[in-house]
């Protein structure tokens, strides 16, 4: 069989690649995983009494702005990474400029709070639970965005996976906002983080049998 011959058989019947597959399922995941981590804050932990006011406070909306600049870098980063051979990408400098920001301001914060006060800072009152409440509500989000890479091409599945579960914290995180009464930077930086860093652990553990080819 002469090599063009078998060029051919082989594209037949072959069907052209919708350039948006990648958005569509994206956004899909990220849709679903909202959906399911608000639905799941509603229900079993309660949305906090004083919302209405305390959304009011630029404090708030700093919080807030913590998983959502995360949940930004993740995205880039994972949609980079669904794609044979690519880089992860500036994504990742969005990732670790907002961490060392968060953890420049908590330490401010506990430095200069008055000694006495300084571990309370850390602490909060739900140091004990925030990490895994956040990650119980990373599940619906973890499993549509594996669901959403299972059908694109990640090479570094590892690191795919990894990127994939930040993705799924930053959304529990952003979900927990709605519940949490913390108000402290410290605590954001310390219980925050470990809770999206759970499902991110898990990932990279998960990615290379899941997300293999």
């Amino acid at each position: 069989m002469k090599t063009d011959d078998l060029i051919s058989m082989l594209a037949t019947g072959v069907a052209p690649v919708d350039p948006r597959l990648l958005a569509k399922r994206m956004s899909i995941a990220l849709i679903a995983g909202a959906l399911g981590a608000t639905l799941l804050t509603a229900l079993l932990l309660g949305v906090r009494p004083d919302l209405a006011q305390v959304s009011a406070t630029p404090l708030f909306w700093a919080k807030v702005a913590f998983p959502l600049l995360m949940l930004i870098g993740a995205v880039a980063v994972t949609s980079r990474l669904a794609r044979p051979g690519v880089a992860p990408g500036s994504g990742r400098w969005v990732i670790a400029l907002t961490v060392a920001v968060i953890w420049l301001w908590g330490a401010y914060v506990v430095i200069y709070a008055p000694p006495d006060l300084q571990l309370a800072a850390i602490l909060g009152k739900t140091w004990r639970v925030c990490p895994f409440n956040i990650a119980m509500l990373s599940v619906p989000a973890f499993v549509a965005v594996f669901w959403a890479l299972r059908e694109l091409a990640p090479t570094r599945p590892a690191l795919a996976g990894a990127s994939a579960g930040l993705m799924s914290g930053a959304v529990a995180a952003l979900a927990y906002c709605l519940h949490c009464p913390e108000m402290g930077v410290a605590f954001w930086g310390v219980w925050y983080l470990l809770g999206m860093l759970v499902p991110t652990v898990v990932g990279a553990l998960l990615g290379p049998r899941l997300l293999r080819w």
